[in-house]
């Protein structure tokens, strides 16, 4: 039972080849229909996918388990921050925090050996380097001690600014700001931009907080960095932070920024923005199904004669149907296969473009290939159904 089960279905994917191959250009056309559906929607998601994670890796750069807290004016008052904050009291008020620092920001030209640049300045408390997850290359960096101190440690693009070929800058080099020539005792790794960090430190000079009144005579602080320990609730800490906080600013406010909530807010709006490809994708797969539609609606109308003997020689109505769509899904399954080709590769090429870096989409190929199943699927039924209920006797006078 099961081999004539076997030799019919074999017999019946026989049949539907030679009769797709007989159809030429019309069958061509409608499998390039197929083609471009099914790519459409293969590219179109693995393109929203890239996007989406190379968007939220901007924001994971800095690391979920750090805070940013910005210090605005109370309604209109005009009173300057402070220059200095109790970080000690934060820390020990609020259980999880590993490091905290303060930054005061300020930016001015730099001169090394007669070449200027512009720089920032920032005013940094020790434990800054661990918050931010600085990475000193050479030297180290700034330490309690070196609070009276006309000290820096310098980024590596800024390192690179004031070099010179022959003329590198290197630790024990001395760089002027305005009247005041600071030691350089440390020179950072290349860090990875973190779109959220209130200042690139590959562009900075960071000196002790103490120091900037040497660079500006009312220094205040714009932002505290927060890095939770491993495995805490960043939006517990964030409140108890704020609420640790606010006592000591009377006239500012203090608003925290959670990278977590930003990255959950990119990934709803890149999981709606992948929909909206899929969508445009679905669209243009529709019309590869009209095509099938319309080839087999012909191939029905071309073929009533046959199917006619067909009949009187004792096929049933369901033998019929099931020839007809069959040859459908043959014909949609052949452009499901050649679309998931051509997507994916129109994907990588996209990515390779963009600068971004591949990663394939899980639900990719099988929606695409699916998808486009079932549409030759639907649009094979019709002809079918229609090839099924023919009259045997009508048919065979067809010439």
């Amino acid at each position: 039972m099961s081999l004539r089960v076997e030799q019919s279905l074999s017999q019946l994917l026989h049949e539907a080849f030679i009769s797709l191959r007989t159809l030429g250009k019309r069958s061509i056309l409608a499998l390039l229909g197929i083609v471009i559906g099914s790519s459409s929607v293969v590219a179109l998601i693995n393109i929203g996918h890239n996007a989406a994670v190379d968007a939220a890796m901007i924001f994971k750069d800095m690391g979920t388990d750090t805070l940013i807290a910005q210090f605005p004016p109370k309604g209109s008052s005009s009173v300057p921050m402070h220059a200095r904050l109790d970080l000690d009291a934060v820390r020990l008020a609020v259980p999880g925090i590993a490091d905290i620092g303060a930054l005061s920001l300020f930016s001015g030209p730099i001169v090394f050996h007669g070449r200027t640049t512009n720089a920032n300045f920032v005013g940094s408390t020790p434990q800054i380097h661990a918050a931010m997850r600085l990475i000193v290359r050479e030297g180290r960096f700034l330490s309690t001690f070196d609070a009276n101190e006309t000290y820096g440690v310098i980024g590596d693009q800024l390192a690179q600014a004031l070099g010179a070929p022959g003329d590198p800058l290197k630790l024990g080099d001395r760089v002027r700001i305005n009247d005041y020539l600071f030691l350089i005792v440390g020179i950072l790794h290349d860090q990875p931009r973190a779109m959220l960090m209130p200042v690139q430190a590959n562009e900075s000079l960071f000196i002790p907080a103490e120091g900037m009144r040497r660079i500006y005579a009312s220094p205040q602080i714009s932002n505290v960095i927060i890095r939770a320990a491993p495995g805490q609730d960043m939006e517990r800490i964030a409140r108890d932070a704020a609420a640790a906080l606010q006592p000591q600013l009377s006239d500012h406010d203090v608003n925290i920024t959670v990278p977590q909530q930003m990255i959950d807010g990119m990934t709803r709006q890149s999981r709606t923005f992948a929909y909206l490809l899929l969508a445009l994708g679905a669209i243009s797969l529709v019309g590869g199904g009209v095509g099938v539609m319309n080839v087999m609606l012909m191939n029905v109308s071309e073929r009533r004669r046959e199917i006619g003997i067909r009949m009187a020689l004792g096929a049933r109505q369901r033998d019929i149907r099931n020839l007809f769509l069959l040859e459908a899904v043959t014909l949609t399954a052949v452009g499901a296969l050649c679309g998931a080709v051509l997507g994916m590769t129109a994907a990588w090429l996209y990515a390779w473009l963009s600068g971004w870096a591949f990663a394939l989409a899980v639900a990719a190929l099988p929606l695409g290939v699916g998808s486009t199943l079932l549409v030759g699927l639907f649009f094979g039924i019709y002809p079918a159904v229609s090839a099924s209920r023919l009259q045997p006797v009508e048919a065979l006078r067809d010439e």
